[in-house]
């Protein structure tokens, strides 16, 4: 059994992830901004076992957060062994931005990146004691290449994948292994306006959660740094 921490749970592909490694026996500890917001879901606590899901009010941009958020689970479980990172947001902000798009730069990066650093900083003595640390982030193709003028979201996300690659060389002789996973269009609400694509042709949310369900299992000589999700032909 692991205990995991997964952010941006509420919906999309964290709700999929958390619903996943529920039903696989599995701790689970979200982080979530509005904690009304999961009732009556996949995950609500009123429909699982008293002491398999913790959640907490977690807001990417304060740091106390995370803190509270850590402590908590600490208290509840003794400590975790595994952090799934979903949260982010896209911005359309483009390279010739406009004056006072600085505001939007700089909460792009501080969701996409700053955040996930602090988080997993903060993570980082539990993993360690756990010997079995595992980190998860949700990257996005936009890591790995950059297509059209999404500047501010694809600047964020490549340097998003930079810290996924320190941590992993951190984390190496600890046991923690690190997976980044950068899918290209997923069916969410993120993609609603995506008009180029059918929706049934993009990677679904629950296909995310099976290969986050498929790392957690794995030895650590066999886990995977990077996957890279394509639903379109791209060179």
């Amino acid at each position: 059994m692991r205990t995991i921490l997964i952010s941006g749970a509420s919906r999309g592909i964290g709700l999929n992830i958390a619903h996943k490694e529920l039903k696989e026996g599995n701790r689970i500890s979200v982080g979530i901004r509005d904690l009304e917001s999961l009732k009556g879901s996949a995950i609500d606590p009123k429909k699982w076992p008293e002491g398999k899901i913790i959640i907490n009010h977690y807001d990417a941009l304060k740091k106390i957060t995370a803190e509270n958020w850590i402590k908590n689970t600490e208290d509840e479980f003794g400590g975790f062994d595994s952090v799934i990172n979903c949260s982010g947001v896209l911005s359309r902000v483009p390279f010739l931005f406009k004056d006072g798009d600085e505001e939007d730069i700089l909460n792009t990066i501080n969701i996409n990146f700053l955040a996930i650093w602090n988080l997993c900083r903060l993570s980082w003595d539990n993993l360690c004691a756990s010997g079995r640390g595992r980190i998860i982030v949700l990257v996005s193709m936009s890591g790995k290449r950059s297509k059209g003028d999404l500047a501010a979201y694809s600047s964020s996300k490549f340097a998003l994948m930079g810290l996924c690659q320190t941590m992993k060389n951190k984390g190496w002789d600890k046991n923690i292994r690190v997976s980044a996973i950068c899918p290209s269009w997923v069916n969410t609400e993120m993609a609603q306006n995506i008009s180029s694509l059918d929706k049934s042709s993009m990677t679904q949310p629950e296909d995310i959660a099976e290969i986050c369900s498929t790392i957690l299992k794995l030895p650590n000589q066999s886990v995977p740094f990077e996957i890279a999700l394509n639903c379109n032909y791209e060179i």
